[in-house]
């Protein structure tokens, strides 16, 4: 759903403050194990609305080659059940107004279509996670017949939307206990039976978390799947391996704006590590569904820095994340409730995110478990940092800012010779390095 900046900002910090950062790491149980095959992987979020001129499972599956070509490693499908048609948005509606629980959207397909596509992404060696609406439904759904103590009412017996501006949908009243073992029930099926990996969870942290722990145990019997949360406080952690990292998009944004620096990015990942548990994994991102369609593309939002901070986000603690279209710089604003099909064209971005994601699977040095050391040269638009295991190292430089920046680095710990990853030269930082970059550029070393 659009998520309302001011609304989820105002819920991470009330949340932060009433905790009184006691949702330290040493803090969270650790209830669950992220699978191993997460870790090194790429997320890249399909819009199949808009993928091809069709709009379909079958059509989009064709892409699947290119995709994995790509380096792509898990596949998010934005959610595939039918689409409510009572108080619609649009001519199409929202993915996020689901009519039906258990059944794919005809106009994407049929579900042998849906685990055609399941079936030959494993087949590639991707993952499938599909995205779950727990919070709502549309005005339409059948438990509104069925089971209409469900649903949040308001005083004189009304349903009402979670928000709103979410007119769209009504809100669920997870005080039911009943509503939990018909939407579990719902979110085991589609791994019984279409062998799915796991989920992306529209505005998680809006359900309780006592629901999605009781929810993940029950998955887990079923196989190990991966579930992110569309929410960005620690606490979500007790049931998702990972989450977004919002406060991290928006100082990309404020950097490109003049409003904030590197050393915002130094302190931020200084708190995650502090505050967040130690396995963790958080989403980093430069555009998604809603930013795309919202607030406007990474062009709009980051100018000639789009590329520069999209090379950050796979290169810092946390796995990246691509959405429909980025890889082939499409730079509009893809209408949320209408057919806009994406133009696919070749792209320099489409070369640059497949070394990058190549490099994440091949050097453990980028795990978002990895450590990472951030460098101060008394310049807060240059970011300098390393991430390394015992045995690999990656060493990153950053410009962030609209000024050419000449330098000298010299770090004895950086142990000798590194390869540009993108050029191949070799450079010795054991001694005095003078860098030289223009705005907005960056290297990437690997030892």
């Amino acid at each position: 759903m659009k998520v309302i900046s001011k609304l989820i900002t105002s819920i991470i910090l009330l949340s932060l403050l009433l905790s009184n950062r006691s949702l330290a790491q040493n803090n969270l149980p650790d209830l669950f194990k992220t699978p191993d095959w997460a870790k090194d992987l790429s997320i890249y979020e399909v819009n199949v609305r808009q993928f091809t001129e069709a709009g379909t499972l079958k059509e989009f599956e064709k892409h699947l080659p290119r995709l994995k070509e790509a380096g792509v490693g898990i596949l998010w499908l934005m959610p595939i059940n039918p689409i409510g048609e009572k108080n619609r948005k649009g001519s199409l509606g929202s993915y996020y107004s689901v009519k039906d629980y258990s059944k794919v959207n005809p106009e994407l397909g049929t579900l042998d279509d849906f685990k055609s596509l399941v079936t030959k992404a494993h087949a590639m060696g991707m993952y499938i996670i599909v995205d779950w609406v727990a919070n709502h439904t549309a005005w339409d759904n059948k438990w509104v017949e069925a089971n209409p103590d469900f649903y949040t009412k308001d005083t004189t017996g009304n349903f009402v939307p979670p928000i709103q501006d979410w007119g769209d949908v009504i809100d669920l009243n997870y005080d039911n206990k009943d509503l939990w073992k018909e939407m579990i029930s719902a979110l085991k099926y589609w791994v019984k039976e279409c062998d799915i990996d796991g989920y992306r969870c529209d505005v998680a942290g809006m359900v309780p978390i006592e629901f999605w722990i009781e929810a993940r145990k029950e998955l887990e019997l079923i196989k190990s799947v991966f579930m992110l949360a569309e929410w960005d406080t620690p606490e979500i952690h007790k049931a998702f391996d990972m989450s977004y990292d919002w406060n991290f998009h928006k100082i990309m944004n404020s950097i490109y704006k003049g409003d904030m620096t590197a050393s915002d990015i130094v302190e931020h990942f200084t708190d995650n590590k502090k505050y967040f548990p130690a396995d963790a994994i958080r989403m980093l991102f430069t555009s998604n569904h809603d930013e795309n369609s919202w607030n406007g593309t990474e062009f709009e939002r980051l100018g000639e820095a789009a590329e520069t901070f999209a090379v950050l986000t796979c290169i810092l603690p946390g796995i990246p994340l691509v959405y429909s279209g980025q890889e082939a710089g499409f730079n509009k604003r893809l209408s949320f409730f209408d057919k806009d099909t994406i133009i696919w064209k070749e792209h320099p971005m489409k070369d640059i995110y497949k070394k990058l994601f190549v490099l994440r699977t091949i050097n453990p040095a980028l795990l978002p478990e990895s450590s990472v050391t951030f460098f101060d040269l008394n310049d807060d638009d240059l970011l300098l940092f390393s991430r390394s295991t015992d045995d690999e190292k990656v060493f990153a430089v950053f410009n962030l800012s609209k000024d050419q920046k000449e330098f000298s680095f010299d770090d004895k710990n950086m142990g000798g010779n590194f390869r540009n990853y993108f050029t191949g030269e070799i450079v010795d930082f054991s001694i005095a390095q003078n860098l030289n970059l223009n705005p907005w550029a960056y290297k990437i070393f690997v030892k």
